[in-house]
């Protein structure tokens, strides 16, 4: 319990623990998949079972959201992406609430000291090993979707285990500080009880 209240108080403060993902060799089939999962074009939909739980769920997250995001417009976009994404991988979109908290503290231009960019810190050799070198790490649904493959791809190596996908993610295995930070923001700050889908 005080590893979580620490974790909290941490992501509460402000601390922005972006970290390096490291370079690992992709089999020929992680690189197609991974890929592929890059270049989908469908668009950001808000994948809900009704149209009211859609509202409930973006109005709850954008008033936890507001004191980072002040403009309402981004704010609706981001959360829209973050859904959309974070389905499309199979994640719960408030582990990658809780991640983009902790990584970039929600700053859509933050550059880490190892040169990880955008909201998910994303380490821009990703792109030429999945993606296509022109892509922006800056642009919003690019960065969002990037993140979340990667982490999908973490998760799926680590057989489902987060705390050790999420050491992978920040470049940080085997270390507990940055795994509890992300997991104490998606169960606390971010945790949502109403369907996410």
């Amino acid at each position: 319990m005080k590893a979580f209240c620490a974790a909290l108080l941490l992501v509460a403060c402000g601390a922005v623990h972006a970290g390096a993902q490291q370079y690992e060799p992709l089999g020929a089939h992680a690189r197609a998949a991974m890929s592929a999962a890059i270049s989908d074009k469908s668009p950001a939909l808000l994948l809900f079972k009704d149209p009211e739980q859609a509202r409930t769920w973006l109005n709850e997250m954008s008033a936890r959201l507001a004191r980072r995001i002040p403009d309402r417009k981004s704010r609706t976009e981001l959360l829209k992406t973050v859904h959309h994404e974070a389905q499309r991988a199979g994640l719960d979109p408030q582990l990658v609430l809780g991640l983009m908290e902790v990584e970039s503290g929600f700053r859509k231009y933050a550059v880490s000291s190892a040169g990880a960019r955008g909201y998910m810190q994303v380490m821009p050799f990703w792109i030429k090993l999945i993606g296509r070198p022109g892509d922006n790490l800056f642009h919003l649904r690019l960065n969002v979707r990037y993140g979340c493959v990667i982490l999908r791809h973490y998760l799926d190596i680590e057989n489902g285990d987060y705390y050790r996908a999420l050491g992978r993610y920040n470049g940080s295995l085997g270390k507990p500080e940055y795994p509890n930070l992300v997991l104490g923001a998606w169960k606390g700050k971010w945790g949502y009880i109403g369907a996410t889908s």
